[in-house]
């Protein structure tokens, strides 16, 4: 199964928090906080649809300017998701710089800008670039099941944590995974290309079996194409399995509630992203920060039942012994060995 998702993170260990998602076969990406982002290039800054910022943490926020930067001055919308007061945030951000030529501009960058509280109600509003990026169209909602993105293919669900202030944990889910058997496309003589998206596509938004789907590519310099229904193509050359997960956690003191919170979002992935600021030795300092140890982190993967578990945000006070960190997580995720509290 070729992965729909691929995740990297931006920075090394050491650097700012964040994540970069991008898509197999489509221009776009998915950015998950927004520290310093300068290793990211422009090229695919520009493929950013929707950021999750964990917190405003000067760490996870001040790369905003980097992408508002980058931005500016082309036809693109970029939505923006973050804790209470993440709306006034941003348009302080935008308020510290002049904007008196951009209704000069032939193009509309738009933020579309989206908090969430604890009690699961949601607050939006849009800045466009024509408009000197005052705040407009605002609503408000209430979420459902904590999710904060619904599309075709995948969702965002988010677990509002506790360090010291509200902290936004992600996860990012694909309903489901569409294979297509290459051996049945050949012989029905048909090719692997870009048509094989709009299939997935129906057969994902759960199209009628008697829609018709295009197959089309190019021979010899002239468009060549088939007309199935989609039934058929279900029938011979679809499979449906299981979708992927990924999650996202940084910035979380650890207990019981905070623990819990993480295991269900993070349940079943087959790779969790999670802070592991400190090392097990060092338990109060990262109490009185309101970070996680190693150990805690992996024992929180183990809880969420994760397949593969990668740890960042080090401390800088282990320059030079990166590997402890990564040991004292292994040994409690992949082995349960459970170290003093």
């Amino acid at each position: 199964m070729r992965p729909l998702f691929h995740p990297k993170l931006v920075n090394e260990p050491f650097g700012d928090p964040g994540l970069f998602v991008d898509f197999l076969f489509e221009k776009r990406a998915l950015l998950f906080d927004l520290g310093e982002i300068h290793h990211l290039p422009p090229r695919k800054l520009l493929r950013v649809s929707h950021v999750f910022v964990s917190h405003t943490h000067m760490d996870h926020f001040i790369g905003f300017d980097t992408l508002l930067r980058i931005c500016l001055g082309r036809e693109k919308k970029v939505f923006l998701y973050g804790p209470p007061n993440f709306l006034e945030q941003v348009e302080h951000k935008l308020a510290s710089y002049t904007w008196n030529l951009v209704e000069n501009y032939a193009t509309d960058f738009t933020l579309v800008v989206t908090e969430v509280n604890p009690d699961c109600h949601a607050r939006s509003a849009e800045f466009h670039c024509q408009s000197a990026f005052r705040r407009e169209k605002e609503k408000t909602w209430r979420l459902t099941d904590n999710v904060l993105l619904d599309e075709t293919m995948f969702c965002v669900r988010y677990a509002m944590l506790d360090h010291k202030i509200p902290s936004m944990a992600f996860a990012l889910e694909e309903k489901s995974h569409v294979n297509i058997w290459k051996n049945r496309l050949m012989a029905l003589a048909l090719p692997i290309g870009p048509w094989l998206k709009e299939l997935k596509r129906a057969v994902l938004s759960g199209e009628p079996d008697d829609t018709l789907i295009r197959a089309w590519w190019v021979e010899e310099g002239e468009r060549q194409e088939k007309v199935f229904q989609l039934g058929k193509l279900k029938e011979q050359v679809v499979r449906i399995v299981p979708g992927q997960k990924l999650a996202y956690v940084t910035d979380v003191v650890y207990h019981a509630e905070n623990a819990s919170r993480i295991a269900a979002l993070a349940s079943g992935a087959y790779v969790l992203f999670i802070e592991s600021t400190f090392l097990q030795q060092d338990v109060q300092r990262a109490a009185e920060k309101y970070h996680l140890t190693a150990w805690q982190a992996g024992i929180i993967a183990r809880q969420a039942g994760v397949a593969t578990v990668i740890p960042f945000h080090f401390s800088p006070i282990y320059s030079g012994n990166e590997a402890l960190l990564r040991q004292e997580l292994e040994k409690v995720f992949s082995l349960g060995i459970c170290l003093p509290a």
